[in-house]
């Protein structure tokens, strides 16, 4: 029976990310394979959202406990989050969200109707007190890089932009080889963990139902499952053994921070008028997502977000060879794409061959290819093309990692 994928092992053999108990269980540090990773997807979304109108912001990591309290999470969410720390006679906390600083964004300056909607992201640190039990490699940490926004809009424009950005995780998932398993409607249970405005839950509840039903995915709604502050979309995925879990992909409607924060713009009328607040993240947690795309794809990314997408393999340790492999690498690295050179000092061409074997695409350059400015390339599957003009093969690549492409040819 062959083992599933686990990524916490893969990602130690792969050198993407380890942990140390002095830095603290909970907090893994990324090594440089891991970091282009996660970088490479930090690029994507922040461009996906550039192109969707998004304006990007950095905000900072702690808050006073007042605004928690403002926003909720401190009466609804407080044994998640880290213990307060007493500066300079104020108690401080490390956020477990980022939406109430957004809120603070949005209000300090007025907003007419004719900015709205106004859409604001951040790839941003957030952090929550999970108990030792529960910890485990990228999945359950304690300091999170969330993809988040926060989307302030009329009434009349809920359905559109929550359906964008239902649009916007649809896409994600294409271009990182990955699907959704179901669509979850996650609604309120019994208990007093959720804002007690009935009306509210109705309104946001039913807008979400339209987004859904619009969108034409199979949904299911569940209940106990939804934000303190309003009901929410979840898109589920499954891991390689079939298990469930959520990316935190989500889209949010949110009735409740607007009016705890007073939040307003100034209408067509010249009267204020209360927004809106769709909270929304493509790719949810960065730890979480590069956790299932390594066990998804058994570290086989896809060419886009591959640590190296191209090594270069000179055939002999002949000088010419090296020098013509070095300015491939070269050549690469002036096109943004990741390449490295492996010399035969390094093995066999069979054993350097096999040591990148996830690599998408291995250039081998022998006198033949030496004389011609050609490479002959292997694919990741096996697949060995006729050398080639190393200009033409450089272009057809970097053509199809800029269009986040998961195919290794086209």
């Amino acid at each position: 029976m062959t083992a599933r994928p686990d990524h916490r092992r893969l990602g130690r053999e792969l050198d993407l990310f380890d942990t140390d108990p002095l830095m603290g269980a909970g907090l893994p540090y990324w090594l440089p394979d891991g970091a282009a990773v996660r970088h490479a997807l930090e690029e994507y979304v922040r461009d996906a959202e550039r192109r969707a109108g998004y304006q990007h912001v950095y905000s900072p990591v702690l808050g006073k406990r007042e605004l928690y309290e403002i926003s909720g999470h401190w009466s609804h969410y407080s044994e998640d989050m880290f213990p307060p720390m007493e500066l300079g006679g104020e108690q401080v906390v490390l956020r477990p969200s980022l939406c109430p600083h957004h809120a603070l964004i949005y209000r300090s300056r007025s907003h007419s109707y004719r900015e709205l909607p106004l859409r604001i992201a951040e790839l941003g640190g957030m952090y929550r007190s999970e108990p030792s039990g529960v910890l485990g490699g990228l999945t359950r940490v304690r300091a999170i890089q969330l993809n988040d926004a926060h989307l302030f809009c009329t009434l009349e424009q809920v359905a559109e932009e929550a359906s964008a950005a239902l649009g916007l995780i649809h896409r994600a998932y294409e271009a990182m080889g990955i699907r959704a398993a179901r669509h979850r409607l996650s609604l309120p249970g019994p208990g007093g963990k959720y804002v007690a405005d009935p009306e509210l839950w109705r309104r946001s509840a039913a807008l979400l139902r339209e987004v859904l039903d619009r969108s034409g995915v199979a949904y299911e709604a569940v209940e106990g499952e939804a934000a303190f502050y309003g009901p929410k979309i979840d898109v589920q995925i499954a891991d390689p053994a079939g298990r469930e879990s959520t990316l935190l992909s989500t889209v949010q409607i949110d009735f409740h921070q607007p009016e705890r924060f007073d939040l307003h713009y100034i209408g067509a009328d010249g009267a204020k008028h209360r927004p809106v607040m769709v909270h929304r993240s493509v790719i949810g947690s960065l730890e979480r997502a590069v956790a299932h795309l390594i066990e998804a794809h058994g570290g086989a990314f896809p060419p886009w977000l591959a640590p190296t997408q191209l090594v270069a393999l000179p055939v002999s340790d002949a000088r010419a060879e090296v020098e013509q492999a070095a300015d491939l690498v070269r050549r690469c690295l002036d096109r943004g794409l990741r390449a490295r050179l492996v010399t035969p000092d390094q093995g066999t061409l069979g054993a350097r061959i096999r040591a990148a074997r996830l690599v998408p695409y291995q250039a081998v350059i022998g006198p033949r290819e030496t004389a011609a400015d050609e490479i002959a390339l292997r694919l990741r599957d096996g697949r060995r093309l006729d050398p080639q003009p190393a200009a033409e093969a450089l272009d057809r690549i970097t053509r199809l990692v800029r269009a986040h492409s998961t195919e290794l040819t086209g």
